[in-house]
């Protein structure tokens, strides 16, 4: 039982602002094998940060965006995730108010994804708990689910977002066997505060999430903490040695 691990580099995004490649570098020392990315910062091209995740054995995994980007500037997008060798490209962030969004976007999504399969990429939803809002009796996610097409649009799922939204992150994930190349490894502090925690630090069955993941099919754990209590380096050191310690990190 044995994935690729990356990281969401939203966690050290205050680091990034810093020192954009040199964040990266301390990324890969700890032992990160790959890295969400977005557009980088003016004054470095996407050139340099792949000739640069090269250097430092790090790979370029996906690329997160928003849906005006996916349906006003798909080509550029795909562009740039051809340049840095991704594989998929991911809507990070999208809230629905109705059933009809829910079947409006799907629609959207469809033909967005069709257009990424066919440039080689794999479209990914990436959920928050707001798409455990029930419109006529249902979560958002649910109907989105079932109103897209599996191969065209998969899931980054995070299993946070999933328990803060109310439900089981392993049933859940269990739904979406062949379906969710890549999930969100992120942990939960007990309290009813339910503030974000290192991967193994919280109250989520970190083991039964990866046998979990195993059995559907994922193939990248990837570390993200939204806000961290001490330095972020320090919780992704602390998240990725407990992965370590689960036994489930490929070759390094």
């Amino acid at each position: 039982m044995a994935f690729g691990i990356g990281l969401q580099p939203w966690t050290i995004r205050r680091e990034l602002e810093q020192d954009y490649l040199g964040a990266f570098s301390r990324a890969a020392t700890i032992g990160y094998q790959a890295a969400e990315v977005g557009l980088p910062p003016e004054g470095i091209t996407p050139k340099e940060v792949k000739d640069h995740f090269d250097r430092i054995g790090l790979q370029a995994l996906s690329c997160h965006t928003d849906f005006g980007q996916l349906t006003t500037n798909l080509a550029g997008l795909l562009e740039y995730v051809k340049e840095i060798r991704a594989k998929y490209v991911v809507l990070s962030y999208y809230r629905f108010s109705s059933h009809e969004e829910v079947l409006e976007v799907a629609s959207a999504l469809n033909d967005v994804g069709r257009k990424c399969k066919e440039a080689g990429v794999q479209l990914l939803y990436h959920n928050h708990d707001w798409e455990f809002t029930r419109f006529e009796g249902r979560y958002a996610l649910d109907l989105l689910l079932e109103a897209t097409d599996p191969e065209l649009v998969q899931m980054e799922l995070d299993v946070y977002w999933v328990q803060k939204g109310g439900e089981d992150p392993v049933a859940y994930l269990g739904k979406l066997r062949n379906r969710c190349p890549l999930l969100h490894m992120k942990d939960m502090e007990p309290g009813e505060e339910q503030f974000f925690a290192e991967v193994g630090e919280g109250i989520l069955p970190m083991g039964e999430i990866v046998k979990m993941a195993s059995e559907v099919g994922t193939e990248w754990l990837i570390v993200e903490q939204d806000e961290c209590r001490r330095s972020p380096f320090d919780s992704i050191a602390i998240s990725y040695r407990n992965l370590k310690k689960l036994g489930v990190i490929g070759d390094e």
